[in-house]
């Protein structure tokens, strides 16, 4: 059994590098996360395994088997479970004191009042659909939180080209172009700076999906990913919420 003194030591090494005050601000933060797939599960990990300890995941999403390959708490013994549960169940063990909060819903423009952004100092967007995520930048953007996004991960396998700019200069990445097209002709704009994470590399799918049907039905289209650059998309996302902790 785990007692105060081994709590204690989980951390230690972040504390050596941060200071007690640096860990006490990280402890005291607020995140709200949107999407626990390749990136966000990654994200959601760093975070808690960084000393983040009020964390709410929201994916609607149950693992599937094609997850296993890049999703964090995607193995064969979780298929079929609520993502967010799964995520939940594993993030517990890192830290039993965590709190964790998992929300099995599906974010949109019609539900965001039900997310209520402005009780968090931090929101993470890992969302891929491409109205979801637009109305959520925006949203978030202009809440009292710091938003921070992930563009596209797919179709990607140098890890050398993953970059962080802001929202509108994001260059070579289809997701950031079609969100900042849409916004545009609907007359939306973002509130504040909104960093995202993405890589300008886009390869082709050599291959053809062999998803179970009801992931193609809801999917425009399946593209490969490989679990190290999702990996380092949220690990950079988890990055960018720890600094701005720190220096702030």
């Amino acid at each position: 059994m785990l007692t105060f003194a081994h709590m204690n030591d989980i951390f230690n090494r972040a504390r050596l590098l941060v200071g007690e005050k640096g860990m006490e601000r990280i402890a005291q933060s607020r995140v709200l996360l949107f999407g626990v797939g390749g990136v966000g599960s990654w994200c959601a990990e760093s975070l808690v395994r960084s000393g983040i300890a009020h964390l709410t995941i929201v994916d609607a999403d149950t693992v599937n088997i094609t997850n296993v390959n890049r999703q964090l708490m995607a193995t064969t013994r979780t298929v079929g479970r609520p993502k967010v549960e799964a995520l939940k169940e594993r993030l517990l063990e890192i830290n039993p004191s965590a709190q964790i909060t998992p929300i099995h819903a599906l974010f949109t423009p019609e539900s965001a009042a039900e997310f209520h952004l402005e009780d968090y100092d931090y929101v993470i967007d890992c969302i891929d659909s491409l109205k979801d995520k637009t109305a959520l930048i925006e949203l978030a953007s202009h809440s009292p939180a710091t938003l921070f996004s992930s563009m596209g991960a797919a179709l990607k396998i140098d890890p050398t080209r993953i970059r962080v700019a802001d929202f509108w200069d994001v260059h070579g990445d289809p997701l950031a172009r079609a969100i900042r097209k849409k916004m545009r002709k609907e007359g939306r704009t973002t509130g504040k700076p909104v960093l995202c994470v993405y890589s300008e590399e886009l390869l082709e799918n050599q291959g053809e999906a062999q998803e179970p049907a009801q992931e193609i039905v809801r999917k425009a289209c399946v593209n490969g990913s490989l679990a190290h650059i999702t990996a380092i998309f949220g690990h950079s996302l988890a990055g960018l919420v720890l600094m701005d902790i720190l220096r702030n």
